[in-house]
């Protein structure tokens, strides 16, 4: 699969009564890695969800390739998108290795079987991630890391344009977080991801996008986006920001709150 061009055109959201989008823009061009920051309860998790197809806009459109992904069915937005999320449902008593095979399905037949392709598929995806020794264990027995490493893997096996991750870093060990993120950086697709670690996301990702309170308010190379002033504006915290030694990527160091007199 060529990797994909994501554009977000005015895209709303409402539940309830309450709005937790309100008509973002964003675009991802093909082979990008795109970083979605912000405070939480700021939208990022509903951004995500609006790209993916868990969730139906209010208004406005997301565009793959310049087509409308509500107009394309299930199983063909699954051959262009792929997911890692927060949380796998479904997957109760199913083995590693069934739950990576999973990410084979939008690319069958309703009854087609897994084939010899699928199983070399499988099996290098779970090498990829470094959980191969986890083939054969039960997934819901797993660790949170565990968990997500074959959460990744399932989404490399299915091949995708777009690879939508949130939060792909929880509860990882920082080697594997520093190696899922250079994974994901290193793929055909384009990527985009919701992350909470600044630091992460400025050494990993193109471009970002901050979202406060349901809207963007700002984007751009991660330089262009975490300033000192932005970060006190939106996540209400004290830093000094300057280039990482070796990769030249902005750094943050966090500073304790100023002494109330």
């Amino acid at each position: 699969m060529k990797p994909v061009e994501l554009r977000l055109d005015a895209v709303r959201y409402e539940t309830d009564g309450h709005t937790l989008l309100h008509g973002a823009d964003l675009a991802a061009r093909p082979g990008e890695t795109v970083g979605v920051v912000g405070p939480n309860g700021s939208g990022k998790t509903t951004l995500l969800r609006c790209v993916y197809g868990a969730l139906r806009p209010t208004s406005g459109r997301v565009l793959l390739d310049g087509a409308d992904a509500a107009a394309l069915t299930v199983k063909e937005r699954a051959r262009r998108v792929a997911v890692v999320p927060q949380d796998a449902g479904g997957t109760l008593g199913l083995t590693v290795r069934e739950v990576v095979a999973m990410g084979r399905s939008p690319h069958k037949r309703f009854w087609e079987t897994d084939g010899r392709d699928d199983g070399v598929r499988v099996a290098e995806a779970l090498r990829t991630v470094g959980a191969d020794h986890l083939d054969g264990r039960r997934f819901d027995a797993l660790s949170g890391g565990e968990r997500q490493r074959a959460l990744v893997a399932r989404a490399l096996v299915q091949d995708p344009g777009l690879l939508a991750l949130d939060e792909p870093t929880n509860h990882l060990d920082i080697r594997y977080q520093l190696e899922i993120l250079a994974l994901v950086r290193s793929l055909p697709a384009t990527g985009l991801l919701v992350l909470h670690d600044l630091n992460l996301a400025a050494s990993f990702c193109d471009r970002l996008y901050v979202l406060h309170q349901g809207r963007i308010a700002a984007h751009g190379t991660p330089w262009e986006v975490l300033t000192e002033d932005l970060l006190a504006e939106v996540w209400a915290v004290r830093t000094r920001i300057g280039p990482h030694p070796t990769t030249g990527a902005p750094y943050i160091v966090h500073l304790p709150p100023a002494a109330r007199r």
